[in-house]
C-alpha cells in the first residue's frame, strides 16, 4: 500500500467512525425502550436528522432494505447503521441548493412579488408533482406562512430551510 493510499484509507476509517456516532447518537433519541430498536414511523426523521432529505419513494426503499423479512414494525440498529453508513458515504439525498429552491419558488412567482399567498401555496402542495399528505401539508403551513400577511416569503423560508453542510 502505498503512503497516499495509506492516508486515504485512514481518512475514510476516521468519516466512518464519525458517521457510526452520529448515526448511533440520532438512533438512540427514538430508542424509547433502550433496546437497539425504533419504530418503523420514526426511521425518515432520523435519516432527516443526518442531512439526507429522499423523497417520499426513496425512503420507502430505504426502509425496504433496513426492514426484517417479515415486518416487526420496528427498524433494528444492526441493519440500519451499515445501510445508513454507506447513505452517508456516497452523499446521497443531498438536500436541493439554495438557489435551485429559489429559482424553483420563483417560477411560482411570475410577477416576483416574493410572496406566495397561502392559497397559491395550498394549490401547489396538492395539485402540482408529488402532492404533500394533509399532515405534510399541515407541518409546512405552520412553519412557513407569516400568519400576519397569510403568505409565505420564500426567500426567508430559504433561508430557514437551509441545511448549513459546514
Amino acid at each position: 500500500m502505498t503512503n497516499t493510499s495509506k492516508k486515504l484509507s485512514n481518512c475514510r476509517e476516521i468519516a466512518v467512525a464519525e458517521f457510526h456516532k452520529k448515526i448511533k447518537e440520532a438512533f438512540e433519541v427514538f430508542d424509547h425502550e433502550s433496546n437497539n430498536t425504533v419504530d418503523v414511523r420514526e426511521i425518515g426523521t432520523i435519516i432527516r436528522s443526518l442531512g439526507c432529505c429522499p423523497s417520499e419513494g426513496e425512503l420507502q426503499d430505504l426502509i425496504a432494505e433496513v426492514e426484517e423479512e417479515e415486518p416487526t414494525g420496528y427498524i433494528r440498529f444492526e441493519k440500519f447503521l451499515p445501510v445508513m453508513t454507506k447513505v452517508l458515504l456516497e452523499r446521497r439525498y443531498r438536500p436541493i441548493p439554495e438557489d435551485t429552491l429559489l429559482r424553483a419558488f420563483e417560477v411560482l412567482d411570475p410577477a416576483k412579488r416574493g410572496f406566495l399567498s397561502k392559497e397559491e401555496l395550498i394549490k401547489y402542495m396538492t395539485e402540482e408533482g408529488e402532492p404533500f399528505s394533509q399532515e405534510e401539508m399541515e407541518e409546512m403551513l405552520s412553519a412557513a406562512i407569516d400568519p400576519e400577511a397569510n403568505s409565505i416569503h420564500y426567500k426567508d423560508y430559504i433561508t430557514m430551510m437551509v441545511i448549513d453542510e459546514n
